[in-house]
């Protein structure tokens, strides 16, 4: 499971064998028991969240889209693509 960065107390990581066929690219966020899983492409969007609101989600969908050249480069990295 790499983690690609935190932030404020978040983690931002993705499964390296996620889905069959493989999911595109994500990102997941967790804090403690909260979660949020953000698609990449083709433009950042909440896939599903879990005990976050909606000013939580808005921040770190912002702080996604701020680190997407590195959330890219992580997993094309790991994923092999």
């Amino acid at each position: 499971m790499p983690v690609v960065f935190r932030y404020k107390g978040y983690r931002f990581f993705f499964f390296s064998n996620e889905g069959d066929p493989p999911e595109p690219m994500h990102i997941h966020v967790r804090r403690g028991e909260a979660t949020a899983k953000f698609w990449m492409s083709p433009q950042v969007s909440l896939a599903g969240s879990y005990s976050m609101n909606s000013a939580e989600l808005r921040e770190l969908m912002r702080v996604a889209e701020k680190n997407r050249e590195l959330i890219e480069r992580y997993w094309n990295e790991h994923i092999n693509v």
